[in-house]
């Protein structure tokens, strides 16, 4: 599988991580598209689409096989069934490889199946997501897909009845932002909300899913105080705690992220947020604390007195972070030391008048 951008981004179980160092174990999968669990009647009943369950090469379809399946997808006289069928084999045949999705792409495909995403038939919106997922794993198809105006029907995907649909659609937005631009444009037209609740109420697959997208689109300052606003730091935190839900190291990224901005800080203290982290640098595994060191780091570091900082490194010592960072300083990664030892640095200076008001 190629790479896709700057920094480790694969798909269907492989690794899958953000450009920035800091996180790159924590988002190792992105693998919603289950184009290989279908059955016949999942392409709409066709005892015809047997064959849509062998791997398919682009050699063995022509121009004129590409261009047929693609007319049938917005044939005034083609049946739900048809096109189901037609988007099924497309999402198929792009899932295989990087000369399958460029063939897919020239042929024209990308618009009609941009129209599916709009589609009532929740089965045709599900396999015009995925189809459109597919694509966007390589890099040339990037822009002509949102070019051809797929995010904001990606971002209606995402309160799909379907919840392939939803996940997929999460993915393929992610993929979409590897620009800021790209990244600000999906959040105005209001992808984070939606993606807020994946990760309250979506199951395994969705909250990981949503996660990745929120971590990506997080690395622009308008979307973190967007993703704040619309209540992401509960939800991180609530996985947080969950020690053994296995969402910990990408909640923490996430948190990480947003606690960049004063408005993340706030909201993180606000709703708990220190004394999970703490606890997480006492009992986690190495990776997790190492995590959610650089994330009290983020809370501790302020941008100066009036940012409330010296207040937050108060709670911090009074929920008893010293002793767990020593001890992380001693045994974590290279990485986990050089955090630990400058949050230690930090809370060990002189507490200023609010940092004093915080503890009394």
């Amino acid at each position: 599988m190629e790479t896709e951008m700057p920094g480790t981004y694969r798909y269907m179980g492989r690794s899958f991580s953000d450009t920035g160092g800091d996180s790159s174990g924590a988002f190792s999968d992105c693998n919603s598209d289950q184009s290989g669990e279908f059955s016949p009647s999942a392409a709409g009943g066709s005892g015809a689409a047997l064959r849509l369950l062998v791997p398919f090469s682009a050699a063995d379809y022509s121009d004129d096989d590409l261009r047929a399946l693609i007319a049938e997808l917005d044939s005034p006289a083609g049946t739900v069934e048809s096109q189901r069928c037609a988007a099924m084999e497309l999402r198929l045949l792009a899932k295989h490889s990087s000369e399958n999705r460029l063939k897919i792409a020239r042929a024209g495909a990308v618009r009609p199946l941009v129209a599916l995403l709009s589609s009532p038939d929740p089965l045709l919106q599900e396999h015009g997501v995925t189809a459109i997922l597919n694509l966007s794993l390589l890099d040339e198809n990037k822009d002509l897909i949102a070019a051809a105006g797929a995010i904001k029907p990606l971002v209606r995907a995402l309160r799909s009845v379907s919840s392939a649909a939803r996940e997929n659609a999460a993915c393929a937005l992610l993929r979409l932002s590897h620009s800021d631009a790209l990244k600000t444009a999906i959040a105005r037209s209001g992808a984070i909300p939606p993606l807020v609740s994946m990760l309250e109420s979506g199951g395994p697959r969705a909250k990981k899913d949503a996660a990745t997208a929120l971590y990506a689109l997080c690395s622009v300052k308008e979307n973190k105080i967007r993703a704040v606003e619309a209540g992401i730091v509960r939800p991180l935190l609530e996985m947080m705690a969950e020690t053994e839900g296995g969402m910990v190291d990408k909640a923490g990224c996430v948190l990480g992220k947003v606690a960049g901005e004063e408005v993340g800080r706030a909201a993180a203290v606000e709703e708990g947020g220190i004394p999970v982290l703490v606890e997480v640098v006492e009992v986690g595994t190495q990776r997790q604390k190492e995590i959610a060191a650089a994330a009290l780091l983020e809370i501790c570091e302020g941008s100066g007195a009036s940012s409330g900082a010296g207040a937050y490194r108060a709670l911090v010592v009074r929920e008893g972070a010293i002793p767990p960072l020593v001890a992380l300083s001693q045994s974590g990664t290279s990485r986990a030391k050089q955090k630990a030892e400058k949050l230690i640095d930090l809370l060990r200076q002189p507490r200023t008048a609010a940092g004093r008001m915080a503890e009394d």
